[in-house]
């Protein structure tokens, strides 16, 4: 969410009424609800919006910019993951990293593209041919266009898989990474332990979670312009039902977002 504080706790320091701020709240989890015109949230899941974006955008950046951040740059927490026993670790990402974005055009996927290039990194984003000019003006250094080509039979030895989509067809890319790669997928997927062993690769995932002070990180970028949150499409909350029927049509470029007239 989005939105200018209308009251603050007698303990809350660093945040005022009239304070614009933006948040993931209370994720994860179901107690963080969104779809409002007024919210009540914790101040540790709020950062001050970045002065260089609307409300809208700002809106459509904590989610997918969180997520991003925390599987590719800092996890930030010590919190096991639902997803796996071991705590995810970041792979470094430099100018001598390749990284493969599947599912780049969307909310994730845009953004960790823009985060992996911020580091140096070279990346390889993968989506429908639709989304080509837009992944390479955020800085894509190849594209593929999966309905066109697979993906595994075209991209080798590459450091790194940020699969966005996941599914049980997700454990193909494996074949894409170099022997001590690493693959992220941001959904569950379906991999064979014995089978990333042989290949000498590392499958590993996180729980995002909502974190104020990354969010502040964040939004720098954001201010900077070195990251920019693509919008998909916005609805009026009192059509957030179109707007679930948007999502589950997929092939978003961005987010979706919807709007609260004040």
């Amino acid at each position: 969410m989005s939105g200018v504080v209308e009251a603050v706790a007698a303990d809350v320091h660093g945040l005022a009424v009239g304070d614009e701020v933006f948040g993931l709240l209370r994720f994860p989890g179901f107690r963080g609800s969104a779809y409002a015109q007024y919210v009540a949230a914790p101040a540790s899941d709020l950062a001050h919006k970045p002065t260089g974006i609307d409300h809208v955008h700002a809106a459509g950046a904590p989610m997918a910019a969180l997520t991003a951040w925390q599987f590719l740059i800092d996890v930030g927490h010590d919190h096991p993951s639902p997803f796996q026993e071991a705590r995810h670790r970041p792979v470094p990402l430099d100018a001598d990293t390749t990284v493969l974005v599947n599912g780049a055009a969307g909310g994730v996927g845009h953004i960790a593209l823009q985060l992996a290039k911020w580091k140096g990194a070279r990346v390889v984003a993968v989506a429908s041919g639709a989304h080509e000019s837009f992944l390479r003006e955020l800085g894509a250094d190849r594209f593929i266009d999966y309905t066109r080509s697979r993906p595994e039979e075209l991209v080798h030895d590459v450091d790194l898989v940020l699969d966005t989509v996941g599914g049980p067809d997700s454990r193909r890319f494996l074949r894409t990474l170099k022997a001590g790669g690493a693959q992220f997928p941001v959904l569950p997927g379906d991999f064979d332990e014995e089978e990333t062993a042989k290949a000498g690769v590392t499958v590993s995932s996180a729980q995002v979670r909502s974190s104020g002070v990354q969010l502040a990180e964040l939004g720098r970028l954001l201010d900077a312009g070195t990251v920019r949150v693509a919008i998909d499409s916005t609805f009026a909350l009192a059509d957030a039902r179109a707007a679930h029927e948007r999502a589950a049509r997929g092939h978003l470029q961005g987010k979706i977002v919807l709007t609260v007239a004040r």
